[in-house]
C-alpha cells in the first residue's frame, strides 16, 4: 500500500473509532444511569464508570488522529491535483478559456478533492460502520427494535441523499461555470477600469456583474433550499425511528434499563448519518468541479515530449533553423512558411515584418511553445554532432532560449522577488548588474529593493515594465537570448531608448530580436525580413536599406515620422 493509502487508511479507522466511542459512551452511560436509579452494590457499577472514562477519553483521541491523518492526506491530494493541473497549463494550456475561468478551476475546482476525501468519503466510512454497530447492538438487546433503527438509518443515510443528489445533480454542475464567469467579470472591471471608464462602458460591465452574481446567487439559494428541506427530513427520521424504537421496546417490556440504551444508542447512531444529505449534496458539485479538472487535463498538450530525451548539449550554441513550417490549425495557412536562419555564437540577428508575418510564431516555436509541421531547428554546441530540438525535453528547451517575452507579467510582490523569478538563486551583486545594464539603477535606488510592485505591474511605467523584464532576462542569462518586441506600446522616446540600452546590453550575446522598429538595427550583424510567414529579405542594415521592399519602405516611413 502507498504512503497516501496507509494514511487514508488511518483517517477512515480512526474516524470509524471516533464515532464507535462515542456510541458506546452514550449506551454505557445509559446503562450506568438507569442501572444506578436501581440502587446495586457501588462493585456491580465499576466496570461501567471507567469504559464511560474510557469511551469519552477515546473519542476524543481518534477524533484528533482522524482528523490529522484525513486532512494531511486531504492537503496532499490537492497539491497533487493543482500540480497535475499547472503540468497540463505548460507549455500552452487552453487559450479559448478565461483566465479567471482558469484561476477558478485552479482554486475552487481542486478545493473539490479535499472535500470529496473529508467531507464525503471519510464521514460516510464513519457512518457506515456506526450504523452497523448500533443496529448489532439493537439485534443483541432487541431485534424488533434493531429493525426500526435499521429502517430509519437507511431512510437518513441512503433515500435522503440519493434525493438530493437528484434534486441538485443539475443546479451543482451550473454553479462552478456561473461562479467562474462571476470572477471573470470582476476581474474585467477591476483590471479594465480605465479603459471602461474610458469609453463610458462602466455602467454596462457592472450591470453584467450584477447579473452574473444574481444568477450565482438563484443557483446558491436553490441548493440552500434543498439542504435544509433535507436538514429537516433528517431530523424527522431521526425523532420517528428514536420514538419507533421506545415503543417497539415498551411492547416487548424490555425493562428500562435495556429500552434507555437503545434509545440513546438510536439517538446518537444518527449523528455520523444525518450530515450525509448535505454530503450528497456537496459531492454532486464535487463531480461537477472534477469534471471541469478532467477537461483541462485532458487538452492535448501543445507540443509532444520525445519518448528517448536527448542529452541537452553544453557550451555556447548555435541555432540552425531550416525550412520551418508551422500551422496553428489544421486547413489554415502557415503562420511559418518555409523559414531559414542561423545564428552562431555571439551572432545578433533582428526579425522584423509587419503583425501576423510570423515573428512571435518564430519564437514560440524557438521554445517549444508550438509543434512545427514540418522542418527542423538544430542546436549545436562546438564541433559536436547537431541535436534536432524535438529531441530534447521541452522545459530544457525553453532554458536554452529564453528571454524577454510579449506580455511580460509582474506580480504583487517586491521588486527583488519579482526580478528573482528569473534567477532564485541569484545574490544581491547579480541582481545589481542586471539592475545595471537594464538601466533600472536609478528607479531602484530612487524606490528600494523591498518596493512593492502592483499586479501586473500597474505601478510601474511601460518603459520601466520593459526594463524590468530585460533585467530578468539578463539575470536568466540563457545561452540564447530571445526578445520579443520590447518596445511594444512605448511611446517614441521611451522606446528608441530602451532600444538603444537593448541592443547594448545584447553586445556579444547569442540574440535573436523581433521588433517592428527599424532604429539601431545597424548594430545587429544580420536582420530578416518577414511577410506573410516567409522570409521575403535578409541581410545587414546597409544592404536593406539599399535594396527596395518592406524593410526600406519602413525605414523611410519612420525617418518621415521622426523629421516631423
Amino acid at each position: 500500500m502507498s504512503r497516501t493509502g496507509g494514511r487514508l487508511a488511518l483517517a477512515m479507522a480512526a474516524g470509524a473509532a471516533a464515532e464507535l466511542a462515542g456510541l458506546a459512551l452514550i449506551g454505557s452511560a445509559a446503562w450506568l444511569i438507569t442501572r444506578a436509579a436501581e440502587q446495586p452494590p457501588l462493585a456491580a457499577l465499576s466496570v461501567a464508570i471507567v469504559g464511560v472514562r474510557a469511551f469519552a477519553t477515546s473519542k476524543g483521541v481518534f477524533r484528533y488522529g482522524e482528523r490529522l491523518a484525513g486532512h494531511d492526506v486531504a492537503l496532499r491530494a490537492q497539491a497533487a491535483t493543482r500540480e497535475d493541473l499547472y503540468r497540463a497549463l505548460i507549455p500552452a494550456g487552453p487559450r479559448d478559456r478565461h483566465g479567471a475561468d482558469l484561476l477558478s478551476r485552479m482554486v475552487d475546482d481542486t478545493d473539490a478533492v479535499q472535500d470529496l476525501l473529508v467531507r464525503g468519503l471519510l464521514p460516510g466510512v464513519a457512518a457506515l460502520v456506526t450504523g452497523l454497530a448500533a443496529v448489532v447492538l439493537g439485534l443483541f438487546l432487541l431485534p424488533a427494535a434493531a429493525l426500526v433503527l435499521l429502517a430509519g438509518l437507511v431512510v437518513a443515510g441512503v433515500v435522503l441523499p440519493a434525493g438530493v443528489t437528484a434534486a441538485t445533480r443539475r443546479r451543482a454542475a451550473r454553479i462552478a461555470p456561473a461562479r467562474a464567469e462571476l470572477a471573470a467579470r470582476v476581474a474585467d472591471l477591476l483590471h479594465g477600469a480605465a479603459d471602461l471608464a474610458a469609453y463610458g462602458a462602466g455602467g454596462r460591465a457592472l450591470a453584467a456583474s450584477a447579473e452574473a452574481g444574481a444568477r450565482l446567487a438563484a443557483l446558491e439559494r436553490g441548493q440552500a433550499r434543498v439542504n435544509a428541506v433535507a436538514a429537516c427530513l433528517g431530523v424527522l427520521t431521526q425523532v420517528l425511528t428514536v420514538a419507533g424504537v421506545v415503543l417497539a421496546a415498551r411492547a416487548a417490556d424490555a425493562g428500562s434499563v435495556a429500552t434507555a440504551v437503545l434509545a440513546l444508542t438510536s439517538l446518537v447512531a444518527f449523528e455520523p448519518v444525518l450530515p450525509m444529505a448535505a454530503a450528497a449534496e456537496r459531492m454532486a458539485g464535487v463531480l461537477a468541479a472534477l469534471r471541469r479538472l478532467r477537461e483541462v487535463r485532458a487538452t492535448p498538450p501543445a507540443v509532444a515530449e520525445p519518448a528517448t530525451p536527448r542529452a541537452v548539449p553544453g557550451g555556447p550554441l548555435a541555432v540552425e533553423v531550416e525550412d520551418l513550417v508551422v500551422r496553428h490549425a489544421p486547413g489554415r495557412p502557415p503562420a511559418l512558411n518555409g523559414v531559414s536562419l542561423a545564428l552562431t555564437p555571439g551572432r545578433r540577428v533582428a526579425v522584423v515584418g509587419p503583425s501576423g508575418a510570423g515573428k512571435s510564431t518564430l519564437l514560440a516555436a524557438l521554445m517549444r511553445l508550438v509543434e512545427p509541421e514540418s522542418g527542423t531547428i538544430r542546436l549545436r554546441s562546438g564541433e559536436g554532432p547537431a541535436s534536432d530540438l524535438r529531441e530534447l525535453p521541452s522545459d530544457e528547451a525553453r532554458r536554452m532560449m529564453t528571454g524577454l517575452t510579449q506580455d511580460p507579467y509582474v506580480f504583487q510582490a517586491s521588486l527583488r522577488d519579482n526580478l528573482r523569478l528569473a534567477g532564485p538563486e541569484a545574490g544581491e551583486e547579480e541582481l545589481a548588474e542586471a539592475v545595471r545594464r537594464a538601466r533600472l539603477e536609478e528607479w531602484v535606488e530612487r524606490t528600494g529593493w523591498d518596493a512593492p510592485l502592483g499586479e501586473d505591474g500597474r505601478t510601474v511605467s511601460g518603459g520601466q515594465l520593459q526594463r524590468l523584464a530585460l533585467a530578468r532576462a539578463l539575470l536568466n542569462d540563457p545561452p540564447v537570448l530571445l526578445l520579443d518586441e520590447p518596445a511594444e506600446a512605448l511611446d517614441e522616446e521611451t522606446a528608441d531608448a530602451l532600444m538603444a540600452d537593448l541592443l547594448d546590453a545584447t553586445r556579444g550575446r547569442t540574440t535573436l530580436l523581433v521588433t517592428h522598429r527599424l532604429r539601431g538595427l545597424e548594430e545587429v550583424d544580420e536582420i530578416v525580413v518577414l511577410e506573410n510567414g516567409s522570409v521575403v529579405q535578409r541581410g545587414t542594415h546597409g544592404e536593406l536599406v539599399g535594396a527596395p521592399g518592406y524593410y526600406r519602405d519602413l525605414w523611410r516611413s519612420e525617418a518621415l515620422v521622426a523629421r516631423r
